[in-house]
């Protein structure tokens, strides 16, 4: 199995070397990475070309910096650096961040997977973040899901799903499409992926306007916009905040802003949602 791995890149001169070193200590050989360096305004561009002019594993493409919005502007990056390779030639391929750390056997130990599972569409490891000079589990999704800085998909199960969408969600629009098609999610536990910084750090939308968008986004109705904000108002336990989230979700319906996913699909969506609700609090 042969892996493509692209890396969206905005100011990541100090994260950066970390990661692509993590990838040249692979004990699994056979990749190429693709670096696409959106606009940055350190030294990013030299970190990379001390890769590209050393290993013929590594490319780049520089693109002028796109508009930072959560979610679009990263999956922009992404297919730009796709569409420069020939797919053809890969059986996997990998949506990377530019600041995490793979363990030594991450690319061998996902292609056996892959290898030996035929329904694996989408597999990765788990997160964990620096805390008191320990690296602990991160814990802001199940440990069921494959979080967006380590997707490594089947290539078939990517080109079925139609790709990433550039959209808030993207990273469980993915999930619950392929699952919807017949694929598997897997997340192998024992894959310990350090990530070097908190994601949203760099983030200037507000934590209600955030979800109201997100909910928007991810194709959800209306009633289950309202529950999903209701449990992010009870985690912060903060009434406002609900009707703030159902403000921005409203906004957008009123706006009527483009969904990146059809009505198939947004129906999938909408009955993987509705199929959880009722397994998790209806118990049915």
């Amino acid at each position: 199995m042969r892996f493509l791995i692209i890396i969206p890149a905005h100011n990541e001169e100090e994260n950066l070397p970390f990661t692509l070193d993590s990838l040249q200590q692979q004990s699994f050989k056979d990749f190429r990475t693709v670096i696409v360096n959106d606009g940055s305004t350190d030294r990013t561009t030299e970190v990379i070309r001390k890769y590209t002019d050393h290993d013929s594993r590594f490319e780049t493409v520089n693109l002028q910096k796109s508009a930072h919005q959560p979610g679009s502007k990263v999956v922009n990056a992404f297919k730009n650096g796709l569409k420069t390779q020939n797919t053809d030639e890969f059986d996997i391929i990998c949506k990377f961040d530019a600041d995490i750390i793979l363990p030594d056997n991450y690319l061998e130990t996902v292609a056996n997977a892959f290898k030996n599972n035929p329904e694996y569409g989408l597999v990765g490891g788990l997160l964990y973040v620096e805390k008191d000079g320990s690296w602990v589990y991160e814990g802001n999704s199940n440990k069921h899901h494959v979080r967006g800085p380590m997707k490594a998909y089947r290539k078939e199960c990517f080109v079925q799903i139609g790709g990433l969408r550039e959209t808030l969600g993207w990273d469980n629009i993915d999930s619950i499409l392929l699952e919807n098609l017949g694929w598997k999610e897997v997340v192998l536990p024992e894959l310990q992926v350090k990530l070097i910084k908190v994601k949203g750090a760099d983030y200037t939308i507000r934590p209600a306007d955030y979800y109201g968008r997100y909910f928007y986004f991810l194709g959800l109705n209306r009633f289950l916009a309202y529950i999903a904000s209701s449990k992010e108002a009870a985690k912060s336990k903060s009434v406002s905040f609900f009707f703030n989230i159902i403000k921005a979700y409203e906004a957008c319906k009123t706006a009527k802003l483009e969904l990146k996913i059809s009505k198939d699909e947004q129906k999938a969506i909408n009955d993987k949602r509705w199929k959880t609700l009722k397994k998790k609090w209806l118990k049915i």
